[in-house]
């Protein structure tokens, strides 16, 4: 009998080793090339979450390919995010350092620091909970990803599946629930305020008058004013009303009959393509990084392990 109370333990670790080892092969993380999950970890967590808690509510999301999102959005989730993204294979090891250090000094088990690809793995696959466990089962899903799918294809995943506030899931539910627009449509100044919830989605609203959204979201915009990603000066004339002109113009002159050396005087303004966007600041990393730069939450029993 204390044989068999002494095998009980062994059998526990063994077969908790064996459902941690797992995750090298399952689930399949191949599918996410094509397709677009249905219902993440996150979204079900949430969903039984309110069945116990006696609410009626549902899921807010819409998906929406990368190109049907601006750049300027894309651009401000990396920097409040992710600043090393187009760069590290799914792990920023200077800020799991930080975060571990950060972890002995309150004596608690968080390890924070988590990148966007960590991020996209725990939304897809896990649940919210705190334990080493979980971490070690989201670090091999990471690798999974991170050797899987392009870095074009996990931020457009992680766009359409991230938490931005209470059963709203997507930058363009959240965009629709906040700003009444679409993705596409976002300013720069929506793009940071959305990014800067991100953190604790369900404690900070992008519209309320926290000053931690406020100082967070003003220091995404002037990040992307420094890296020439924003123009202040282009956003707000681009804001002013145009002027209807008093009459109907006159038929322009042809080509032919402009004076010589201007042709095509004019050129067409475009909106910066994804490439572009993800160019606008590569290789120009803030030197005090993305975890120290931008303020961070306040200590909630509420807020979700990053």
């Amino acid at each position: 009998m204390k044989k068999m109370f002494l095998l009980i333990p062994a059998f526990l670790v063994v077969g908790l080793l064996i459902h941690t080892v797992s995750y090298f092969f399952y689930p399949d993380v191949t599918t996410l090339k094509k397709e677009n999950p249905a219902k993440t970890a996150f979204m079900k967590f949430r969903e039984e979450e309110w069945r116990n808690q006696g609410k009626d509510k549902a899921i807010e999301q819409k998906w929406v390919r990368l190109s049907r999102i601006s750049p300027l959005v894309i651009k401000a989730v990396i920097i409040s995010e992710d600043d090393k993204f187009w760069h590290h294979e799914g792990f920023d090891y200077e800020a799991l350092q930080k975060a571990f250090e950060e972890d002995l000094k309150k004596r608690t088990f968080k390890v924070g620091g988590s990148t966007i690809s960590q991020q996209l793995a725990k939304n897809l696959y896990l649940s919210p909970s705190k334990n080493p466990i979980r971490k070690i089962k989201e670090a091999i899903l990471t690798w999974r990803i991170e050797n899987t799918l392009s870095k074009k294809r996990i931020i457009e995943l992680y766009l359409n599946v991230a938490e931005w506030g209470e059963g709203i899931f997507g930058i363009e539910a959240a965009a629709r629930k906040y700003y009444g627009k679409s993705a596409s449509a976002l300013s720069a100044r929506e793009a940071a305020a959305l990014a800067a919830v991100l953190p604790n989605p369900r404690r900070y609203h992008p519209l309320g008058s926290s000053k931690y959204v406020r100082n967070r979201s003003e220091r995404i915009y002037r990040i992307m004013v420094r890296r020439g990603i924003i123009i202040p000066e282009y956003e707000a004339v681009m804001k002013e009303p145009e002027e209807a002109p008093a009459e109907d113009p006159a038929v322009p002159e042809s080509p032919a009959e402009l004076p010589t050396g201007t042709e095509n005087p004019v050129e067409e303004l475009k909106e910066p393509s994804f490439e572009e966007a993800k160019q606008a600041g590569e290789g120009k990393t803030e030197p005090f990084g993305t975890a120290e730069g931008l303020e961070k939450p306040e200590a909630s029993a509420a807020e979700e392990d990053r």
